[in-house]
């Protein structure tokens, strides 16, 4: 039992208020999973690629990161800190590179995402903790997902939680269970794909991730992931433009949808959209069964 919410503005005027509005929505979600927590925010691309990093010894290892990082690449790193977390940003031309160096230079540095506007922030302990760490209620945003874990299918680490993000700009969250992750993995790698843990979740985003690598469009492959992708779940899927919905053939995870003028909303329950702006009005359904949604920008 895990506890997933994402929120997608259409007003621009609420960007300021993404992460607050996150932030109290995952909070919602904390007896859905109180093991660890963690959250995807999309803003601005900024003409830079940025890499959210995470160590355990982040003292140490974020120091002179930027300088180091900027030496082996030959090119400018800014470094911008978050308690476990850092933001290096540099050219597009040398994120390759970098992430290369950094196995070099940081080996106990852990890549959370990349992308032109994504970041992702996750940690064990309660959602609120988290949120808090991080400072996410001050994070603007155009749109977000986040996710509370009730460990089932691997240990309670930083590593385990989710969102997982295996593409630039995309991550993925999961509430349910895979039954063929491991034969799916050991496919995945085959192709050349590689894993940080045995979190059947970071299979599934693995493999949208190797569809989406082979020029086959989201909504195809998450309709194409319905005959390949054994178990029950619910996925909220973020990309770079928005964030898409699917649930199993069965749909036996709870899942609720709003929509109004300004944003829509998604929550494992409704109790986690109560305090979003004017959603007495909002437009509130279930998401159907092996069903594709998608919005963006």
């Amino acid at each position: 039992m895990c506890g997933i919410v994402g929120l997608f503005l259409k007003d621009r005027s609420l960007e300021p208020e993404l992460g607050r509005l996150l932030t109290d929505m995952l909070i919602t979600m904390t007896d859905r999973g109180p093991d660890s927590a963690g959250i995807a925010v999309y803003g601005d691309d900024t003409g830079l690629v940025k890499l959210t990093v995470q160590s355990a010894f982040a003292e140490r290892d974020f120091a002179t990161l930027a300088e180091d990082l900027g030496g082996a690449i030959g090119g400018p790193v800014s470094l911008s800190r978050k308690d476990t977390h850092a933001i290096l940003s540099l050219p597009s031309d040398k994120s390759a590179a970098a992430r290369a160096a950094l196995t070099g230079l940081r080996p106990d540095l852990r890549v959370m995402s990349a992308g032109d506007s994504i970041e992702i922030y996750k940690e064990t302990g309660l959602p609120k903790d988290v949120a808090a760490r991080f400072g996410v209620s001050q994070m603007s945003g155009r749109h977000g997902i986040g996710h509370t874990r009730m460990a089932t299918e691997s240990a309670v680490t930083t590593m385990g939680a989710h969102p997982f993000s295996t593409g630039m700009d995309q991550c993925l969250v999961h509430n349910g269970s895979l039954s063929n992750h491991n034969s799916l993995r050991r496919e995945l790698i085959r192709e050349g794909m590689t894993f940080e843990t045995q979190n059947d979740t970071e299979v599934a985003a693995a493999w949208l991730s190797h569809k989406l690598a082979q020029g086959v469009e989201l909504g195809d492959a998450l309709r194409a992931g319905l005959d390949v992708l054994d178990g029950f779940y619910t996925f909220v899927v973020g990309t770079k433009d928005g964030f898409g919905v699917v649930r199993d053939p069965i749909a036996c995870k709870p899942a609720v949808m709003a929509e109004t003028d300004q944003y829509v909303a998604f929550g494992s329950e409704y109790r986690a959209l109560v305090n979003l702006p004017g959603i007495e009005d909002a437009r509130v359904w279930e998401p159907e069964p092996a069903t594709v949604y998608f919005w963006k920008h």
